[in-house]
């Protein structure tokens, strides 16, 4: 069993969210803002940043505790899985924050997250197929 290896990644992904989810507070505030966009542009980009991170971390995470704690996958491969996968979270809100057209630190956030997902899947699909017929 190797969770604790994907700790640390889970705890710096929570610092993210953490800072994307004060980022709109700040916008909200500054632009006196409730709910919704009030069509400020920097907001919506905020409130994309942090929706997105929310709608991919958490499986992301799922996947890689589930991998980390059957020990489908070696250390160094959930060190490199939980690394790209809080990168490319980074890149994307960086991008996105900054752009709501495409920018380099976006495509790349994203190519990140989809190949650890791509990955973490695969080997868990590949995992969970051994284990019925074995």
């Amino acid at each position: 069993m190797n969770v604790s290896i994907i700790l640390p990644y889970a705890g710096l992904l929570a610092l993210v969210l953490l800072g994307l989810s004060y980022n709109v507070v700040r916008l909200r505030r500054k632009h006196q803002v409730g709910i919704g966009t009030g069509d400020v542009p920097e907001l919506a980009r905020g409130i994309r940043a942090h929706a997105n991170f929310c709608e991919y971390v958490p499986l992301a995470l799922i996947v890689l505790f589930g991998l980390a704690l059957t020990g489908a996958a070696p250390i160094w491969a959930l060190h490199a899985l939980g690394a790209a996968l809080v990168i490319g979270r980074v890149l994307h809100a960086v991008g996105l924050s900054r752009s709501a057209g495409a920018s380099a630190a976006r495509v790349w956030g994203t190519l990140l997250t989809w190949m650890v997902l791509l990955l973490a899947a695969g080997a868990a699909l590949g995992t969970g197929v051994y284990n019925l017929l074995a």
